[in-house]
């Protein structure tokens, strides 16, 4: 008896030939590797914004609390104990005058990069504090977190503008939130002498290269000064940095070191 046979599809007459490849050209090569970088570069970017949002922001914000609260116990240490005698107007002062009579004239001017003035801004945030150094550059001033002061302008207390600048995306973003300050927020400038408070007034948007706003008068190069300007500038939109915001404060108050800081303040002062 013989074997049954095998089905006639079980066994394929003939086995189909693989496809070849067709060769790439010089174009579609030169695509292809250009694709890849493309993609290497966006997660190199992607991981460069992941840590200098995050891990740099938070390095360099922790660094900042610490430098600013060392200037504070520094500033303390040499301090006179008394206590300050208030104007004999006290209660009665014209608009213009303060309680403790006029603040310092700013002392000697600082070394490029030096920190010589502590900011506070509770807008900003509870524990917000940064340093402010001498100078605008980047690399050396803005990068380590704090505020820079733009050297042709007043330091603080003066009649004129006391400028300043910072970054607002990156770096410990210290003016991340200026866009949203509100008429009568306090911003206060602690130097050896004392503290200098603030109060905001208004905002405005100009180009990259609107330098009016650091003049003596804002706006208005050729005017006498007669008030005692605070401006914060910094970039904007976030990210994009295609113009400038800029916020302005008047000096409203000073309070001498042997006072004691502001009571808005006074839990951050030195810690």
């Amino acid at each position: 008896m013989s074997e049954p046979s095998a089905p006639h599809d079980a066994v394929p007459e003939q086995l189909p030939m693989r496809p070849r490849r067709r060769k790439r050209s010089p174009v579609s090569k030169a695509i292809g590797v250009f694709g890849e970088l493309l993609i290497t570069a966006g997660v190199l970017v992607l991981l460069f914004l992941g840590w200098q949002f995050s891990l740099n922001g938070i390095m360099l914000n922790n660094q900042q609390a610490s430098e600013a609260g060392s200037l504070s116990q520094n500033w303390a240490a040499e301090s006179p104990t008394a206590a300050p005698v208030p104007s004999a107007s006290a209660g009665a002062e014209p608009a213009g005058t303060f309680l403790y009579g006029e603040p310092p004239a700013g002392g000697s001017e600082p070394g490029t990069g030096d920190d010589f003035a502590v900011m506070y801004v509770p807008r900003f945030g509870s524990d917000f504090k940064k340093t402010i150094a001498e100078g605008v550059d980047p690399k050396t001033v803005l990068n380590n977190g704090g505020a820079g002061h733009y050297v042709t302008t007043q330091m603080p207390g003066q009649v004129g503008n006391f400028a300043i600048a910072a970054h607002r995306d990156g770096w410990g973003s210290p003016f991340l939130k200026i866009n949203e300050l509100q008429l009568g927020d306090p911003i206060y400038v602690e130097t050896q002498d004392g503290w200098y408070t603030y109060t905001y007034r208004s905002s405005e948007y100009v180009t990259p290269y609107g330098v009016g706003v650091i003049d003596a008068v804002p706006q208005v190069p050729d005017a006498t000064a007669a008030d005692r300007i605070i401006t914060l500038t910094s970039c904007n939109p976030l990210y994009i940095a295609s113009e400038r915001i800029i916020a302005y404060g008047v000096l409203t108050d000073w309070t001498p070191r042997s006072a004691g800081a502001p009571a808005a303040i006074a839990g951050l002062v030195g810690a």
